[in-house]
């Protein structure tokens, strides 16, 4: 953190205007690391500009790459003719600024027969354990030796397709699998996937390049692997973590945001819970032959908020990372709202700091709603009940991790008078530009 990194914010100013979001930040990191598989140049649009993005990028090029801006606002062209193997000390730089790096490990077997990945980092929301991915590794033929730097991969007699089940649909497992499975012979069967529509949307991706998926139901996805993959297209979905974080917003601080690029199809899940609560929304679809985007008002819609109960799951469920900008809104919800956070262990902390604000949160061990829990029974405290309506005040906040800071900032601009956030840079991480939107909607914000 620097002496630059804090942002002072002046609250209790309703947010209203227009904003835009582009493409999905978990869609967009992964659909760079699938450019390595292929033959000839991909072509991704409608790219933030986030600091993860910046971490691929350089990974890529590290690995011979090469990374160009195209004619298009957001567009990036990669061309993977001369990928080549990286120094351990350039990958180390990365190390701690990202977990993508783990998912370069099937591309880089299939390109060179071998991949060192260094420690990983990402937002301390709990372990995220990457034994999985290592095992997965393995039933596909992969060597892995551990060194204190660390992990070297080979594949001597190269990689062969398998039965895998997960034992939790997470998100960075399936994407392991998929984009190990794609080149690997034979076929892949994996259980109880991930099928969160950047899942998908990935997917697409792999199969324009010439991979053969069929996801069947029950969360089964079934890959033959093929020789060859070529180069891809594609326009990726639009951000559904920014579009809700921007709706939570408009609700906390009283306003009105459009959000352009927002799609109705993603998050159903949040719109009724966000009308739940007693917020409302007006979707606009696009009309291509106008050139229009479709898009999302949201806006507080005056009168009391309602209390509700959450529990946030894997898709189709409530988005583990909608919880942290709607609890923003919850405290001025009338009645007892409740949060059990089902797919992450330690992602209650920052409620600690929205207290300090004024608000009134009790966090709990126990299991506060009946989804099954993975570590219900292992002593995180990861229920939340939240008493409301609680009047913010200002303070000074230290942001813990992306998700959270973002409802740092929200709480910020929902509170009276003004407030020092402290590590706001690493909002850069999945927000493009949020200083510039925070101006367009009439914020009192600038830097210390």
């Amino acid at each position: 953190m620097t002496v630059n990194d804090v942002l002072t914010v002046h609250g209790g100013t309703p947010l209203h205007g227009q904003i835009r979001v582009r493409g999905a930040k978990n869609l967009v990191s992964k659909a760079m690391v699938a450019a390595l598989l292929g033959d000839a140049p991909s072509r991704l649009y409608d790219v933030p500009r986030i600091r993860d993005v910046e971490v691929v990028r350089g990974l890529l090029e590290l690995h011979g790459v090469k990374v160009s801006d195209g004619a298009e606002d957001g567009e990036l062209v990669f061309d993977p003719a001369n990928v080549e193997s990286a120094s351990t000390d350039e990958i180390n730089v990365h190390a701690g600024s990202s977990r993508i790096p783990i998912l370069f490990c099937g591309p880089l077997l299939h390109r060179l027969g071998h991949a060192f990945i260094p420690d990983l980092g990402g937002c301390h929301i709990g372990p995220r354990p990457i034994d999985f991915h290592i095992q997965a590794l393995r039933e596909f033929g992969a060597v892995v030796d551990k060194a204190p730097d660390g992990m070297h991969l080979t594949a001597p007699n190269g990689l062969h397709g398998t039965k895998l089940e997960l034992p939790f649909p997470s998100v960075g497992a399936t994407e392991q699998v998929l984009l190990t499975a794609v080149m690997a012979e034979g076929v892949t069967e994996l259980r109880n996937a991930a099928v969160e529509p950047e899942i998908v949307d990935l997917i697409c991706v792999l199969q324009k390049m010439g991979a053969i998926i069929k996801v069947h139901t029950d969360r089964v996805i079934e890959i033959q692997g093929v020789p060859r993959l070529s180069g891809y297209s594609h326009r990726p979905i639009p951000d559904r973590i920014e579009a809700a974080s921007w709706a939570a917003a408009a609700l906390a601080t009283g306003g009105d945001i459009e959000v352009i690029g927002a799609e109705q199809v993603d998050m159903m899940t949040f719109l009724n819970v966000f009308r739940s609560v007693g917020g409302a929304y007006e979707v606009i679809d696009a009309r291509p032959a106008a050139g229009q985007e479709g898009k999302i008002r949201f806006w507080h819609p005056g009168g009391e908020l309602r209390a509700v109960a959450i529990e946030t799951d894997v898709h189709p469920g409530f988005m583990t990372d909608w919880q942290q900008p709607l609890v923003v809104a919850l405290t001025q919800a009338r009645g007892l709202s409740i949060v059990h956070e089902t797919v992450y262990e330690q992602r209650l902390g920052y409620t600690e700091a929205l207290n300090t604000m004024g608000a009134t949160i009790q966090v709990y061990r126990d299991c506060l709603g009946g989804t099954p829990c993975r570590f219900g029974r292992r002593n995180f405290k990861h229920s939340a009940v939240i008493a409301g309506p609680s009047k913010l005040h200002a303070a000074d906040l230290v942001i813990p991790d992306l998700r959270a800071g973002f409802s740092h900032l929200i709480a910020a601009l929902a509170a009276e008078g003004t407030s020092r956030v402290y590590g706001v840079d690493l909002i850069n991480r999945g927000y493009e530009d949020f200083e510039a939107k925070l101006a367009a909607l009439g914020a009192h914000a600038e830097r210390s």
